[in-house]
């Protein structure tokens, strides 16, 4: 953060406020985004982004609701690929196995199919791309597979454990809980969703967004159900 780059005066003189005016933008700029952000123009606005992180910003209700109506308008920087393309540490699914293997086989398509990029034809340009996502496909199918192997060969019960179990008890059979390929995705995109509304992501779009009243509601009980949804 540039302390020494926020015109803390141009602010005050604007609101028509004393330079000594509590709380202060400079050391309080939070408390004071709180109070003045919506009497406040969008250049002047932008000053606090280089005195506040966005997550400090996700105190002020009124940033907060723009970044929830924003996911709400489900845009396409948010969806699955995208985000797992831009936060790939948060992705916790298939598709991490065998990454760097997609990426061998789009650069070698990119540098050594038909003799290099000096000589691809015209045809071959999205080669690479389709290569990557061929493999990400097998991986998934081979984790898929794994995951039914691993079940299939379930080590029993020793006959120790079988004689602490009643007769009734060994007709049951615990049914593996997996979770679908669907699953794993919503979960996923929940979490990246959440982290954005609470300014934990690293992604320049804050900067953007926080200042822009076009994404103001009055829709405060959709998202109280929103963060109520995994209660």
């Amino acid at each position: 953060m540039d302390v020494t780059s926020f015109d803390a005066n141009a602010v005050l003189s604007y609101l028509q406020l004393p330079p000594d005016y509590s709380p202060s933008p400079t050391t309080a700029p939070v408390p004071f985004l709180t109070k003045h952000l919506r009497q406040l123009p969008t250049h002047l606005l932008h000053l606090f982004s280089a005195i506040t992180t966005p997550q400090q910003r996700t105190a002020v209700l009124l940033i907060r609701n723009r970044r929830f109506n924003f996911v709400q308008s489900d845009p396409p920087s948010l969806r699955f690929v995208s985000a797992r393309q831009r936060w790939p540490a948060l992705w916790e699914g298939p598709g991490e196995i065998g990454h760097e293997q997609s990426h061998e086989e789009k650069e070698w398509a990119e540098t050594a199919f038909l003799g290099g990029p000096g000589e691809r034809k015209p045809y071959v340009g999205k080669l690479g791309a389709l290569l990557e996502g061929y493999e990400e496909a097998r991986q998934m199918e081979r984790a898929r597979l794994a995951r039914h192997t691993h079940q299939d060969n379930f080590a029993p019960e020793t006959e120790e454990d079988e004689i602490t179990d009643s007769d009734d008890d060994q007709d049951l059979v615990e049914p593996e809980v997996t979770e679908s390929a669907q699953a794993v995705q919503e979960s996923f995109l929940r979490r990246v969703r959440e982290r954005f509304i609470y300014g934990q992501l690293e992604w320049d779009f804050y900067d953007k967004l926080d200042w822009d009243d076009s994404w103001d509601r009055e829709d405060k009980d959709a998202e109280d159900r929103w963060f109520d949804d995994d209660d």
